[in-house]
């Protein structure tokens, strides 16, 4: 009976300390030191609107805007069903999938430089990766321009404001967040035609 005892008093100790303490100690300590993080890293477009999280990407099909790379979470970009598509590099499902992918780029991008970088036809393992590197983004800029009627300098110098640093100065590679760049377009330039609102995502 006394080993039952002292079970039972570790049981109610630690579900305290570590079901109710520390968890409330945690979110005490994210909300003092950086709230905008713990609060999902929301951002809002110019008239103050959440329309969307930094740490999220999102659909963009408008040639106004950049998009990002695909997803396989849920129906594309599904925050509660995050995942990849778990296919390999002998999947005919994957290689259809890219394939189409590459023809709907070339269409969309007849001016763009170069061959299409990977990030653009490859999905991250989340789903939900709201970057692209800076190669990804700049082979876009043509389209963008053209439907936006600015010259590609004009946008290639945005693109470039957009790019992070590695994080501490060595890790991971210098990236673009897809939202926060077209957001920064309907800042500057005003969203684009056809377009009712900016970081509007379709």
């Amino acid at each position: 009976m006394s080993e039952i005892v002292v079970a039972l008093r570790m049981t109610v100790a630690t579900l305290v300390l570590l079901g109710l303490l520390y968890p409330l100690a945690m979110t005490g300590l994210a909300q003092v030191l950086f709230p905008h993080r713990a609060n999902g890293s929301l951002v809002k477009n110019g008239a103050g609107r959440v329309v969307g999280s930094a740490l999220i990407a999102q659909s963009f099909t408008r040639p106004g805007y950049f998009q990002p790379r695909p997803s396989a979470a849920g129906g594309g970009y599904d925050a509660a069903a995050s995942s990849g598509s778990n296919l390999g590099p002998t999947s005919q499902k994957l290689r259809d999938r890219i394939a189409a992918d590459v023809r709907r780029l070339q269409s969309e991008n007849p001016q763009a430089p170069g061959p299409i970088p990977d990030d653009l036809v490859t999905a991250s393992a989340s789903g939900l990766d709201p970057h692209l590197s800076p190669a990804a983004a700049l082979w876009q800029v043509p389209r963008v321009a053209a439907a936006r009627g600015k010259a590609a300098d004009e946008i290639g110098a945005v693109v470039a404001a957009h790019v992070e640093p590695r994080t501490l100065g060595f890790l991971g590679e210098p990236v673009v967040n897809v939202l926060l760049l077209n957001l920064d377009l309907d800042a500057r330039f005003g969203p684009p035609a056809a377009v009712a609102s900016a970081g509007k995502s379709d």
